[in-house]
């Protein structure tokens, strides 16, 4: 991806989001832009129009982290899309590769270690699995593997929860609040796209959805980022029917780009009482003990 490109295209798309009023200025009358001009950003970052200027127009190199900070507190970034700009301007230096997590390989590559197998075949409660950057499912739990059974059942989404939520009908029935998860798949893409701009697979995954989904590519262009580390869901599963389930997404230290997530229910809701039934397919069937025989 083109950096200069990118970092053009966020700027512009942050400060087309803060309005006048928000940033505590006047409103006057005729603007000709959304949100700020580029004269008030710059006016808040404490820097020449010039400069901000060169900023936008995508020349990040050399920039200090303290013109960064200035930035971002002008166009009241949040933690993400700091990160974000930061991963940017790192990239621009051509100091990504010190900073960046390690290329994760495709699913077919990767083996779960010993340890990380059995920590997933502990958690009985809920759905668990392991994904990377690029939104492949890479490792799953029993429970998991049910849950997510739509996405599996279609070859063509080769375990990429991206891929099943723009190109799968399925997604539009397992996601019931569709239009925003698929809003955070685009960005949790967008963000690892600035965390390693070097990734391949992931150019290939961004090209093909661009391609083959309006939805998709529209999503691309409005650059947004977050962090992506817990919250609550709708779902609705072909075989037990409306969950609402909680999350929890926790970075990997000793895998690093890879995030493990886990989906509990509130105890005592019928959400739980679909999970323990869903878990009960997925549990393994004791053998019968030998019959004595009569005498």
């Amino acid at each position: 991806m083109d950096n200069r490109e990118e970092v053009r295209e966020f700027l512009t798309s942050r400060r087309a989001k803060i309005t006048p009023e928000l940033a505590g200025l006047p409103s006057g009358s005729r603007r000709r832009v959304p949100g700020l001009r580029r004269s008030e950003v710059a006016a808040l970052a404490d820097m020449s129009v010039e400069y901000y200027a060169k900023l936008e127009r995508g020349s990040l190199a050399g920039v200090s982290p303290t013109v960064l900070e200035a930035v971002a507190r002008a166009l009241r970034l949040d933690d993400a899309e700091r990160a974000h700009l930061l991963h940017l301007a790192q990239a621009a230096d051509g100091s990504d590769a010190l900073t960046r997590p390690r290329r994760r390989r495709s699913t077919g590559q990767w083996v779960p270690h010993r340890s990380l197998r059995w920590t997933l075949d502990a958690i009985t409660a809920g759905p668990a699995f392991v994904r990377n950057g690029r939104m492949d499912v890479l490792a799953t739990n029993a429970l998991a593997h049910a849950f997510y059974s739509d996405i599996h059942a279609t070859p063509a989404n080769q375990g990429n929860l991206a891929r099943f939520t723009f190109l799968d009908p399925a997604s539009r029935r397992f996601y019931p609040d569709w239009e925003p998860a698929a809003d955070v798949t685009v960005a949790i893409l967008r963000t690892e796209a600035g965390r390693n701009p070097h990734d391949k697979d992931l150019h290939d995954l961004v090209g093909e959805l661009s391609t083959r989904s309006d939805e998709f590519r529209t999503r691309w262009g409005a650059h947004d980022v977050r962090h992506h580390g817990s919250g609550t869901k709708r779902f609705r599963h072909q075989a037990v029917g409306d969950l609402t389930l909680a999350y929890e997404g926790l970075d990997m230290a000793a895998e690093p780009g890879l995030t493990l997530t886990v989906y509990t229910a509130e105890p005592g809701s019928p959400s739980e009482d679909s999970l323990r039934l869903l878990a009960s397919w997925t549990a393994p069937q004791e053998a019968s003990p030998p019959v004595s025989p009569l005498t």
